[in-house]
């Protein structure tokens, strides 16, 4: 079945269930090509959690054709990258190169995705990897805040877990685990594949037929929207000078179609004459690090306020926080709606001239809204978000459980005290 989308973009269902999206861009020369499967950390059970991220690292490592080491080579003698990576409600693989070989990186995807082996020797290799870079994760405080975040946000749903999962899993992950995970969670039901560039969209999709038209049709991998439970977590850790703070509260998901979340975090805290950025670094000297980001995925979303700042500033910053969102939600000035709406529609432009950026989008919607939405619509939705639907929005997140999580270098009582002053 196919059907174009809107001028350029033309969408292809295979009998399987399987999604082809081509995306036209003439004139470019290179081509993005990506697979997405609808599954991630959110869709683990807490003895399965990392699984995904495994499956991602150890599927480069094998196949019923080529090693690892032939993996790598036959995608640089083309002058192409080869990438893949993990979240919470999807796990996607990447191939960069010219447009004209763009048959080949479907075939070549196609292989790493259906075909991998494997093989035990590379996955006790590849488990230490894995574990370095755990490892490194444990030695970050902002990402350590993170997943204190995230479990803080959702409790105990899998959407709480970390995407690089559990190092005792980890550890004990067998290649037969892999195998079953992959042969329950990749199907065609939950599979995508994109191409931006300057192709023949009919060989597009005849090389995807040819590497996916096998694959089982299967069932969309089911995903319980997870509840918001909000809470403050915290961890000291030793060696740290400074204290690393996110605060954040629930925001609609990328199946609502809704741009007052993506909004909201722009009117805040895009750019240094944002109202986050010119109080707190600017006007107040609190932090050299913040940033405020919407964090949307396809089944829920995270309105998100991140610093690091000094132990004795903690106080102050989250203050002056919950003062800004509070002012936010009674109003927002006009010339911050217009700079909030410019931004937001820059960057979506810009996206369109980026193939991977495109190809990116372009399945994300197809997974989780069902169809590739027309980037006409989407900024004119942005051109009808008001002033007062963003305030809303802003008194929308407030009259929910706040979320927040520090580490680092932390005063006496700070979960205490800032739980304090965030619930007001």
């Amino acid at each position: 079945m196919r059907h174009i989308e809107e001028p350029g973009t033309t969408v292809t269902t295979l009998a399987n269930g399987v999604r082809v999206v081509v995306l036209a861009m003439p004139g470019i020369g290179s081509a993005s090509v990506s697979v997405f499967v609808r599954t991630g950390s959110a869709h683990e059970s807490a003895r399965l959690n990392g699984i995904s991220h495994v499956v991602e690292h150890m599927a480069f490592k094998g196949t019923r054709t080529r090693d690892c080491q032939r993996i790598n080579l036959d995608a640089e003698r083309l002058g192409a990258e080869v990438n893949a990576h993990t979240d919470k409600d999807h796990t996607a693989y990447h191939m960069r190169g010219l447009a004209a070989h763009a048959p080949r990186f479907i075939r070549m995807l196609g292989d790493i995705v259906r075909e991998s082996t494997f093989p035990e020797e590379e996955l006790e290799r590849e488990r230490r990897v894995i574990l370095h870079e755990v490892a490194d994760d444990e030695d970050d405080p902002l990402t350590i805040a993170f997943q204190l975040f995230d479990r803080a946000s959702f409790g105990t749903h899998p959407a709480g877990q970390p995407v690089i999962g559990r190092r005792a899993n980890i550890e004990r992950f067998t290649r037969d685990d892999l195998l079953g995970y992959v042969q329950r969670q990749y199907s065609g039901a939950n599979m995508v594949v994109g191409v931006a560039g300057d192709v023949d969209a009919a060989a597009v999709l005849a090389a995807t037929e040819a590497a996916f038209g096998g694959l089982p049709a299967g069932a969309e991998n089911a995903l319980t929207e997870p509840a918001w439970v909000g809470g403050v977590a915290s961890r000291r850790l030793v060696g740290s000078s400074q204290t690393h703070v996110v605060i954040g509260y629930p925001i609609g998901a990328l199946a609502d179609e809704d741009p007052v979340g993506p909004m909201a975090a722009a009117v805040l805290g895009e750019g240094m004459s944002s109202p986050l950025l010119d109080r707190i670094r600017e006007r107040k000297g609190l932090s050299y690090h913040t940033h405020c980001s919407a964090d949307v995925l396809g089944r829920w979303g995270q309105f998100v306020i991140e610093a690091s700042v000094a132990p004795e500033h903690l106080d102050e910053f989250c203050a002056e926080v919950r003062a800004l969102m509070r002012e936010l939600a009674r109003g927002v000035e006009p010339i911050h709606l217009e700079r909030a709406r410019n931004q937001l529609t820059v960057r979506s432009l810009r996206s369109m001239e980026q193939p991977f950026r495109r190809v990116e989008e372009a399945c994300l919607d197809l997974l989780f809204c069902g169809r590739v939405r027309p980037r006409k619509e989407s900024l004119a939705r942005l051109r009808r978000v008001s002033a007062a639907r963003v305030a809303e929005g802003f008194a929308a997140m407030l009259r929910a459980p706040v979320a927040a999580a520090v580490t680092g270098r932390l005063p006496r009582r700070a979960r205490e005290r800032i739980g304090e002053i965030l619930h007001g």
